[in-house]
């Protein structure tokens, strides 16, 4: 490849580019092909990307050179292309990972730049493989970038052009895989901290409907990785469960906190909307949850690997305890309403606690709960899931795969159904949970003794 650069210079900036892509394909099927082992493209052809695609000029007498915004949109249809011609899908994650890879340069804003405008293309003309390649590379990217991927989408299909949104929500079923990244991202983007990091209604109703017509759609990623591969700390998480959890325990106090819902520029309409959506996502969450056993135990995994990490919970209650203390200084929201959207937060977060350690999603002692929760007002659903009963734990011979060192115990068998909440089932272990050791239920009409420390 790195013979070629004399022969692109004097091109325009279109023609070297489309050629350069050419042969960039050429290229990597022939490296495929001899089984080279891994396959991995040189910093020769590295060094081309950037200067003829990225036209990041490599030295100070190399004149910079710029695509018109025309030009652009050629080559991205010409790349959309090249993408969708190539069936073997090694040569196209090669090809992928050559153009857009960060490098730690000065390239990687271009980079950057260029990948947002390919995938917003890619889901407006369903170019399926590239948005393939897109969910790899969100896989393996650092978090910080690959929110901004996802900010991109949003505002080209949430914000900026009315009525576009039915687009991006067909990537639901044009590329799940992508689908689920993409849902993972912007729960990591939208952290709710901020009336910048709430995330739009639209984008709210998008992923309450894909997660309702499809629970396991945030389970793809973690179905279709190895659990040798593991990816790094500075990565997204394997699922969008933790930042899921997060969006439905702290909507209650988040969207009390104004006088104008911070959602949209709407009427308190908007504000009820949200607040059914909210209460939805948190259904569908626990149904996924509740899907957990039977897919650990396939794949030999149940009691041995967190898919709700403590370190997230650990996070999630302090925001909370943070929110729960903001709630109190409005005294435009009257006392009843602080209650009861402080109460709600603390529902959702007990029954998500509850389903979450009876599905082995979180794996921890309800010694490590209590106090990870010791700064949280009084709430009797919580008190119960922290003060349940000991149970049994199986495997007690082979060490969990989770951060905590802590062999999990397992949650009271049932909780009863919350007003404020949407209709759901009793919220009980899976039956594969513990199949040797009866479950102890919890009895509605008892009273429950309540001990402050315990």
């Amino acid at each position: 490849m790195g013979d070629i650069r004399q022969s692109l210079l004097p091109r325009d900036v279109l023609s070297a580019a489309k050629e350069l892509l050419y042969h960039l394909d050429i290229y990597i099927c022939n490296m495929v092909q001899s089984g080279r082992q891994p396959p991995q493209v040189d910093a020769k052809t590295v060094d081309l990307v950037e200067e003829f695609i990225l036209h990041v000029p490599k030295d100070r007498s190399t004149p910079v050179r710029r695509m018109s915004a025309l030009q652009e949109l050629h080559l991205l249809e010409i790349m959309c292309s090249c993408f969708q011609e190539q069936s073997r899908d090694t040569v196209r994650q090669l090809v992928f990972s050559a153009l857009f890879s960060l490098q730690g340069n000065q390239a990687d804003e271009s980079r950057m730049a260029l990948l947002g405008k390919l995938v917003s293309m890619s889901v407006a003309v369903g170019r399926i493989p590239i948005l393939e390649c897109a969910a790899t590379w969100l896989q393996r990217t650092h978090r910080v970038y690959c929110v901004r991927l996802a900010q991109v989408l949003v505002d080209d299909y949430c914000s900026l052009v009315p009525g576009s949104v039915p687009t991006l929500q067909n990537i639901h079923s044009a590329s799940p895989r992508f689908c689920c990244q993409f849902i993972t991202a912007v729960t990591t983007l939208y952290d709710l901290s901020t009336d910048e990091l709430t995330p739009p209604l639209e984008l709210l109703k998008m992923i309450v409907s894909w997660i309702q017509e499809d629970p396991r759609l945030v389970l793809i990623t973690f179905l279709n990785t190895p659990l040798s591969n593991s990816p790094p700390a500075s990565s997204l998480d394997v699922t969008p469960l933790g930042g899921l959890v997060r969006w439905c325990v702290k909507a209650p106090l988040v969207y009390k906190k104004d006088k104008k819902p911070v959602i949209v520029n709407g009427s308190s309409e908007n504000e009820q909307e949200a607040g059914s959506l909210f209460s939805a996502l948190h259904l569908s969450v626990l149904q996924v949850l509740m899907l957990l056993p039977n897919i650990l135990n396939e794949k030999g995994l149940f009691g041995r690997l967190a898919l709700l990490q403590i370190e997230s919970v650990a996070a999630l209650t302090s925001d909370l305890s943070r929110l729960l203390d903001q709630a109190d200084k409005h005294t435009h929201v009257t006392s009843d309403e602080t209650h009861a959207a402080s109460q709600l937060a603390l529902d959702r977060l007990a029954q998500s606690l509850q389903v979450a350690m009876a599905n082995r999603a979180l794996l921890c002692s309800r010694e490590d709960l209590r106090a990870i929760c010791s700064r949280l007002p009084h709430n009797n659903l919580l008190q119960l899931v922290l003060s349940g009963p000991v149970m049994y734990y199986n495997n007690i011979h082979t060490p969990p795969l989770a951060f905590s060192p802590h062999a999990p115990l397992s949650p009271i068998a049932s909780l009863p159904t919350l007003p404020g909440h949407a209709p759901h089932t009793p919220l009980a272990p899976h039956p594969s949970a513990h199949p040797q050791y009866p479950t102890q239920p919890f009895m509605t009409g008892l009273p429950f003794p309540y001990r402050p420390g315990h």
